[in-house]
């Protein structure tokens, strides 16, 4: 079996390349297509435990979704190059799935050559085993000054002879200069691989764009083959860390909670809050200043996410005077929530004695101590919460829960705290999950808990079912978006070897 391989490629990042991926995974699976996605090398802190030949590695976010719309079991080989930043200079490598020391220390251009025959192994792999490979790019395919290095572009296209697609955000403007100059600057056999352009995020009448696609194709030869409305709830996590004001999200309904959530430059795993958008009543807020935690009750949460650098988002938090709101909150009995890098903040203290994250003071709202050691703890977890659960997160008490860890770090109770009295209550076994005595700060190990459907139960039933739109439906949803703006037969033409648009 020898797969057709079809690419998204964007004139640059945030053009809708994950986006339209995932909606093409869909389309081709319900075709009965055994399909996979495929991106060489994805930069993102939002990181899924999957399988891999060492058990259990890391994967992007972006194509763990993809691979659950094309209805298989994601593996390492659909990203086998992770990058994960943790400063504006330095990314932690994680190659097939395993953190690798000797790659994070290499200069840029020498860790591509290296890591080449990787990724065309992987994905020669996934073409010898499917029907489909749907395939994302990285950024821009027109970065020059990258195009020497480049193994996540037109590499990546030329290896496996992708018939590409070219999307670009019509709504930041310029969208025909930006599809022009892209083509422009590609290699006359790189152009050759472009089978069509797609307008993204379109507002307004589709009829005043003309006559800008028929200039265009008589410019470059290429149709535009689809105009994509403008659709902001879509239903898939949110690809990168930016957030504006369209990320205040509210539920249907009339609001009785809001959940602000801490947004600091090094947040990772934000997509497990996506869940979040749709209960009813329930109003998320990314927060980053004291400022817009002004309004918030003693009864919402204020939840500390992730981090891929804890004691430089703590640092952060300081700069900002969000560790004082936040300890105000806590104070007032109010539920504050520490997840992962999160709970590492809520403690008195981290201690890196192998230079992995950095040394720091806690928060100070639980009586625990992180230590990070050199080995990470990547892997599914079951787990369900003690029936002593108690005060604002009484409502997890006995309630089962499904989910991932990733982290460095390993958290106890601080010897010296705990011999005078303060003792931070065990909530999940292992080192999992931990409560404050007075019940209101609780810190979790654990990932997913707003995924899984027992703890959403719990949590916001209010004694009636919690409805919220299934993954399937999310991408079932996309993949009708596409097949009705797309124009006729180009999505099945893209499957032929003589592509006909």
């Amino acid at each position: 079996m020898t797969a057709r391989c079809i690419m998204v490629l964007g004139t640059s990042s945030g053009a809708g390349k994950s986006w339209l991926t995932t909606a093409l995974c869909r389309y081709y699976a319900r075709q009965g297509l055994k399909v996979a996605p495929f991106k060489a090398q994805n930069m993102s802190n939002n990181a899924r435990v999957v399988a891999s030949e060492n058990g259990q590695g890391e994967i992007g976010s972006a194509q763990y979704f993809q691979a659950l719309a094309a209805r298989v079991v994601p593996d390492v080989r659909m990203n086998p190059l992770l990058l994960k930043p943790e400063k504006d200079t330095a990314s932690q490598v994680i190659l097939m799935g395993q953190v690798n020391a000797e790659l994070t220390q290499l200069p840029w251009r020498t860790r591509s050559n290296t890591v080449w025959p990787v990724v065309a192994q992987a994905l020669d792999d996934l073409i010898a085993e499917y029907d489909v490979v749907v395939i994302e790019g990285a950024g821009s395919p027109a970065e020059i000054n990258l195009h020497d290095s480049d193994i996540v572009n037109l590499r990546v296209a030329l290896h496996a002879k992708a018939q590409c697609l070219l999307v670009t955000d019509i709504d930041r403007g310029g969208a025909f200069a930006h599809l022009y100059g892209t083509w422009a600057l590609l290699l006359e056999n790189e152009r050759a691989l472009i089978r069509g352009f797609v307008l993204n995020k379109f507002r307004g009448d589709a009829s005043l764009l003309a006559p800008a696609p028929q200039m265009l194709q008589e410019l470059t030869g290429i149709p535009t083959v689809a105009t994509l409305p403008m659709w902001w709830q879509h239903g898939l996590p949110e690809e990168d860390g930016v957030f504006d004001d369209r990320s205040i999200t509210t539920g249907a309904g009339l609001v009785t909670l809001t959940v602000a959530v801490v947004a600091y430059p090094r947040l990772s795993n934000l997509d497990e809050f996506q869940a979040l958008k749709n209960i009813p009543g329930v109003r998320l807020q990314w927060v980053r200043s004291p400022q817009a935690l002004a309004g918030l009750a003693v009864t919402d949460w204020l939840v500390l996410p992730d981090s891929k650098n804890t004691s430089g988002d703590l640092a952060w938090l300081r700069e900002q005077g969000l560790d004082r709101a936040i300890a105000e909150h806590a104070g007032q009995g109010g539920a504050v929530l520490g997840i992962c890098g999160g709970l590492q903040m809520l403690g008195e203290a981290l201690i890196d004695p192998h230079g992995i994250d950095g040394n720091a003071p806690g928060l100070g709202l639980l009586p625990l101590v992180t230590v990070f050691e050199r080995e990470k703890t990547v892997r599914h977890t079951s787990s369900r919460f003690a029936e002593s659960t108690a005060g604002a997160w009484s409502l997890l008490a006995g309630v089962p829960v499904v989910g991932y860890e990733i982290h460095h770090g390993q958290t106890v109770q601080h010897s010296a705290m705990a011999q005078a009295g303060d003792v931070a209550q065990a909530v999940l076994p292992g080192g999992l999950g931990w409560q404050n005595a007075a019940g209101n700060v609780l810190g979790l190990y654990l990932h997913g808990l707003f995924e899984d459907a027992a703890v959403l139960q719990a949590l916001f039933s209010r004694g009636q079912a919690v409805t919220v739109p299934t993954l399937d439906s999310v991408f079932d949803g996309l993949a009708d978006y596409i097949e009705q703006h797309f124009e006729p037969g180009v999505l099945q033409g893209l499957l032929t070897e003589k592509t006909s648009l």
